[in-house]
């Protein structure tokens, strides 16, 4: 065929795919006419999403679910939670099983191009570490040579072991499991004689163990794992719902707005405060939702700062220092653009 006759053919195939492609997602639309948000959250990461026997879910990953259900219904409650396992959890949200993903999940370049997913914004900053007996005498991870690692399938994990073990001239043996349930009973049982996972897991983890004092999390991080929230791509409205809702829970912390206020907020002098709440401007409704979109999302389940302290932080069992994840004005890196 002539190279004219096949530039030709080409752009027709091209018109007709894109012709006969689906129509990007409307999940925005789908759940509010379901009247409910179906939420995907981890099978039991103590203080991340621990699902119960009535279909609910405590957690830092589950109250952002509520976050959203409350930003986009109204209503906190409106939610179904989905327990997936690590290997499920992309196809489950790929193939409309779920509306959201949030659990704990590392935003990855290959994550996005290979799954067709989108990560909103960044909702927790996490590293890898180790945990392991305090008897065996470890300071530091570059001391684990050898070492049989528990590293869950379907991870950032594994990957992350190879690069960290191979960059330092050491050696160990992966002994791979399923699920953190699977992981904590090979450790138990001396399969390993390390875990390895995100630090905020491993304290949820540490907690499980008979003696969990007897037992040491490492201060190395071999890894950045920005933990968020995941949708589907191609779907630009609910997209910008979800990240919205991030950044409004950071901003309520940074402005004050909490739980408890958001109501006297709506008669705040300060205009940035006014507009978060929706006492000022049509911010909601340029995304689909109504004026008090934010209000609701933090009525619900507070700032970013009462729901990590209630969930991980000082008020949990966890106790994790806020770090990284602190306020960018007291010294973290957590920072979210304006609303206006």
């Amino acid at each position: 065929m002539p190279a004219k006759s096949l530039i030709r053919a080409a752009l027709a195939a091209a018109a007709l795919a894109a012709i006969s492609a689906p129509a990007p997602a409307q999940t925005l639309k789908a759940v509010k006419e379901r009247g409910q948000l179906i939420c995907g959250i981890s099978q039991g990461v103590l203080g991340f999403s621990t699902p119960d026997d009535k279909g609910g879910a405590s957690g830092f990953d589950a109250d952002f679910c509520r976050a959203v259900a409350a930003a986009a219904l109204g209503d906190p409650t409106k939610v179904k939670f989905v327990p997936l396992s690590a290997a499920e959890r992309f196809t489950a949200l790929k193939n409309g099983q779920i509306d959201l993903l949030s659990r704990n999940s590392t935003w990855t370049m290959s994550r996005e191009t290979e799954f067709g997913l989108a990560f909103p914004a960044v909702l927790y900053v996490d590293g890898q570490g180790f945990l392991l007996p305090k008897s065996r005498n470890v300071t530091s991870a570059l001391e684990l040579t050898g070492a049989k690692v528990c590293v869950q399938k379907g991870t950032t994990t594994a990957d992350n072991l190879g690069d960290y073990f191979t960059a330092n001239g050491m050696t160990f043996e992966a002994v791979t499991v399923s699920s953190p349930e699977e992981s904590l009973a090979a450790y138990q049982a001396g399969k390993c004689n390390v875990m390895s996972s995100d630090i905020s897991q491993l304290y949820g983890e540490r907690l499980k163990l008979p003696k969990p004092t007897e037992h040491m999390i490492l201060p190395d991080v071999i890894s950045k794992e920005p933990l968020a929230p995941v949708v589907r791509g191609g779907d630009g409205e609910w997209f910008a719902v979800v990240k919205w809702v991030v950044f409004a829970l950071i901003n309520a912390e940074e402005l004050g707005v909490t739980s408890r206020n958001t109501e006297e907020a709506a008669s705040s002098q300060r205009p940035d405060v006014r507009r978060l709440v929706g006492a000022d401007g049509s911010f909601g409704e340029q995304i689909g939702l109504n004026k008090t979109w934010a209000a609701s999302a933090i009525r619900a389940v507070g700032n970013y700062g009462e729901m990590f302290e209630r969930n991980v932080g000082s008020q949990s069992k966890l106790g994790i220092p806020r770090g990284v994840n602190q306020n960018w004005l007291l010294g973290g890196i957590l920072f979210a653009p304006p609303i206006r």
